[in-house]
């Protein structure tokens, strides 16, 4: 069993499920295959089991440390870097032109899980490639040839240069200027902290997209620029040359994340800060945007792959682990030691755990996948999966990165006291996961995304088309009699969800705007809770054709528990296909019902968060 990722769900998922391979018949996609894709993510695996892994603790335990103004970084991320950055993984969605693979995002994302854990290492060169897409996108033929390669290949880091001390989330805030120059260029004055990878010795140059505003612009996002800002200026024949006005001013001691450099940033303390406008003034949050979104798509795979090595670790952990007798033999005090899984309460914890990752995973790929279908689509198809994508980003970094923290919790749990100790991985798992929730936009931004712009979008379309989607999956099982209980469950789901969006609508016709801002956190739970109820679903429906083909080469009456339970125990495909079945039923039966609780609660219109008085949140 592998402690990473479940690779049989990762073939499951992306060929039985979400039918990638349809991708080989399309004009973009033509070129490429399942072998191909095969052999990149077994790389990804091989690399990551036998590389990062084993060094992800002691990345933690040395940290990142800034040292005369510079940082240095754990030392065995420098190893981590040149093995993964020469095996191409860090560039696998870049497009041929600029020196990457062009696979599809999905298989990008899917290579990833393996690896993504370690997010303190891999925010550096994640960053540096995410910087070096904007300029691919919106940058001058001379700033790719200047920057770009440089980036993508390994050689030069990159990042994302937000917040402010005053500004946080509030971007429009912000206060860091650019001054206008005679010869087209700027000069950046101004602070930032936060920044995830600011400095390292990883890389010979960074590269800061900054966000500013040019002196003379309107205040708020209308009037906010982003600038290219050289940790070390460029020289015309591509050699380095003088160190920018840059400062770090400080690195952050964190709970989790420890090898990755939080830092606080000093831009122009000395007046000569350069800096080259990326793009047209103006245009700063549009072409961040681009850099977030990629990025709020990467913190629900954080969650997912974070909760995956999580539930795999506990999972072998509880098979090895003996500790008191069999339920049926508690009362024999002869009766043998019996690994914890057999105890009902850790196979609650484990079943809990299994399906919700199970149910991310599909949520995580679907979004990518939207992201192909609309790049291998035209008209109306590739607006509809792009319309997709949008509604689902901010659900996918919202509730996977919280569910998945509740796995690494309750891996925790199933460890015991040794789960608290540093002995074992898992509570640096939950210690690096927990800033997911926050960094990108905190969950409860994305739930006003998601309520704010993202559900009115094109009149409702794409929540429609969304619903629509979920429609078809249940059409097309209303006729197996065995899937006919949780296909109500999910059904009437699937309504209440409408209803809610049909509620909000009429909140706003009303003008009883607080009403939805409110609650915007508990409809985002509601509908990712909804949308997992739907994957799975999917998933059992899927699970339930095949193991009846299984059970019929076998001689198995399907109808007979017991005998379908021990095919599953000789047949390999046999357990697989039970276990989709019985994670999806037990999250319809009980996580799907929280559905109903979280809509009940909406549609009371209570408002007593916005109704108490400040004074009486606590009395002195």
């Amino acid at each position: 069993m592998g402690l990473i990722v479940d690779r049989r769900d990762q073939e499951f998922v992306l060929y039985e499920m979400l039918g990638l391979q349809e991708l080989f018949a399309t004009a973009r996609f033509s070129d490429y295959s399942k072998d191909m894709f095969d052999m990149a993510i077994d790389l990804s695996k091989r690399i990551s089991e036998e590389e990062v892994l084993p060094r992800y603790m002691e990345g933690d335990r040395e940290g990142a440390k800034l040292v005369n103004g510079e940082v240095k970084v754990p030392q065995c991320y420098h190893y981590l870097h040149k093995i993964m950055n020469d095996s191409g993984l860090f560039t696998m969605a870049v497009s041929p032109e600029a020196g990457g693979q062009g696979f599809p995002y999905v298989i990008d994302l899917a290579a990833r899980e393996y690896y993504v854990f370690n997010m303190g290492f891999l925010l550096y060169p994640e960053a540096a490639v995410g910087a070096a897409h904007l300029i691919e996108v919106y940058g001058t033929e001379e700033q790719k040839k200047k920057y770009m390669y440089k980036m993508y290949e390994g050689k030069w880091g990159g990042t994302m240069v937000l917040t402010e001390p005053e500004a946080g989330s509030d971007v429009g805030n912000l206060k860091t200027k650019a001054i206008p120059q005679a010869d087209g260029t700027y000069k950046i004055v101004g602070s930032k902290i936060f920044i995830s990878g600011g400095d390292s010795d990883l890389f010979e140059n960074i590269v800061h997209p900054v966000l500013a505003r040019i002196e003379g612009d309107p205040a708020g996002t209308s009037g906010i620029s982003i600038f290219l800002v050289p940790k070390y200026l460029v020289n015309d024949d591509g050699t380095l040359g003088r160190k920018n006005d840059v400062t770090i001013t400080g690195i952050e001691h964190k709970m989790g994340l420890k090898g990755s450099a939080t830092c606080s940033m000093s831009f122009g303390d000395n007046g000569n800060c350069y800096a080259e406008l990326l793009g047209q003034p103006r245009q700063g949050m549009k072409i961040m945007f681009q850099m977030m979104n990629e990025a709020r798509l990467g913190m629900g795979l954080q969650g997912l792959g974070t909760a995956s090595i999580a539930y795999l670790h506990a999972l072998n952990y509880a098979k090895e682990r003996k500790q008191g007798a069999d339920l049926l033999n508690m009362q024999n005090p002869e009766a043998p030691r019996v690994s914890i899984v057999n105890h009902p309460d850790v196979r609650r914890m484990l079943l809990w755990m299994k399906s919700h990752v199970e149910g991310m995973r599909a949520l995580v790929y679907l979004c990518a996948l939207a992201i192909d279908r609309k790049e291998a689509s035209e008209g109306e198809e590739a607006e509809k999966w792009h319309g997709i994508m949008e509604l689902l980003v901010p659900i996918t970094k919202a509730y996977c990165t919280d569910m998945g923290f509740r796995v690494t919790e309750l891996a925790i749990q199933i460890y015991g006291g040794y789960g608290y100790c540093q002995d074992y991985p898992v509570e640096q798992f939950m210690r690096d996961l927990k800033i997911a929730s926050i960094y990108e936009g905190t969950n409860g931004i994305q739930a006003l995304d998601l309520v704010g712009r993202k559900m009115s979008q094109k009149k409702g379309a794409n929540f429609i088309n969304f619903l629509g989607e979920i429609n078809k999956t249940l059409a097309r099982y209303k006729d197996n009699p065995r899937l006919a209980d949780i296909s109500k469950d999910v059904q009437d789901a699937v309504n209440l969800l409408a209803d809610m969006g049909m509620f909000f609508v009429q909140c706003g016709k009303e003008g009883k705007f607080l009403i939805p801002i409110s609650n915007a956190y508990p409809f985002l739970n509601l509908m990712g809770t909804v949308a997992l109820g739907w994957l799975l679903f999917w998933q059992s429906g899927i699970a339930y054709e095949k193991l009846d083909e299984i059970c019929k080469q076998n001689n198995v009456d399907v109808n007979d528990k017991k005998a379908v339970a021990q095919l599953a125990k000789d047949h390999k495909e046999a357990a697989f296909y039970s276990g989709k079945i019985h994670s999806a039923r037990y999250y319809i039966t009980h996580v799907l019902p929280h559905a109903q609780a979280y809509a009940k609660a909406i549609k009371s219109q209570n408002l007593s968060m916005l109704d108490i008085p400040e004074e009486s949140f606590a009395i002195e």
